[in-house]
């Protein structure tokens, strides 16, 4: 987007202050807003029936959160997001999304291309989950998102990388990447 159309975008945004620990979203609210995290960082988890949590996603600055599932169609949502470290987010509901959409064709575009790198993204996930070592997802993780390890709690990782805390431990005491 041209810095005039970040400019007119940004006036439909809500700014919002949070601090650590608390719930963006909860499970069984609807997702109502995108978020952009200006400055901080957020975790997106479900709960399984035992209590585990599994996390899903994080986001730092300059990335996007959310529960697309929900915002898209209006159903409580599934998951949680927590606020690791105090942020300053900017909020954008369903209605500006839809009018900056339509308005602004570098908004459409970028959305687009964010949209597209998160199916991406979550399909890497996936296929990692599915066929990589504990060990390979460690190091694809501190290769892509060195600032995991500086900003999340070990657990959390652990959690993303679908490993046990005792695992993780293991990895990270052997790890010479």
């Amino acid at each position: 987007m041209s810095n005039e159309e970040w400019k007119l975008c940004k006036n439909n945004f809500r700014p919002k202050r949070m601090l650590k620990r608390q719930f963006l979203l909860q499970e069984g609210d609807v997702c109502r807003e995108l978020t952009f995290v200006e400055k901080g960082a957020l975790c997106s988890y479900s709960v399984d029936s035992k209590g585990n949590q599994h996390v899903l996603r994080f986001a730092f600055d300059g990335w996007w959160i959310a529960d697309l599932q929900s915002f898209f169609t209006g159903h409580p949502s599934t998951l949680n997001i927590e606020v690791l470290e105090d942020s300053e987010l900017l909020m954008l509901d369903r209605q500006n999304h839809e009018k900056l959409l339509e308005k602004i064709s570098g908004y459409e575009r970028y959305h687009r291309i964010i949209l597209q790198n998160a199916y991406v993204a979550l399909q890497q996930r996936v296929e990692n989950a599915l066929g990589l070592t504990a060990e390979e997802k460690y190091a694809r993780l501190l290769e892509h998102n060195p600032e995991f390890m500086n900003r999340v709690p070990l657990n959390l990782v652990a959690s993303y990388l679908g490993v046990s805390p005792e695992t993780l431990s293991r990895v990270r005491s052997n790890f010479k990447g």
